[in-house]
């Protein structure tokens, strides 16, 4: 199963996500929203991991041709 390319996107689209989510919130003196952002900074750096785990998994799972040895010199 190719699952490399999908988390790899996921990843990605986590990373974005955390970027807006930590830029655009200017939290002034409301807990809530600096909750919000501080999360935004934990989903970005998980999106970091789940895209370089999508690249890995997606080089382990490459089929490489197989090597010919050629006997004949």
């Amino acid at each position: 199963m190719k699952s490399g390319v999908p988390l790899a996107v996921v990843g990605i689209s986590m990373f974005i996500i955390g970027l807006i989510l930590f830029y655009l919130i200017n939290p002034e003196e409301n807990k809530k929203l600096e909750f919000i952002k501080y999360m935004g900074t934990f989903v970005g750096l998980s999106g970091m991991g789940v895209t370089l785990a999508g690249i890995v998994v997606h080089l382990l799972n490459k089929n490489e041709q197989p090597i010919k040895e050629n006997y004949d010199i």
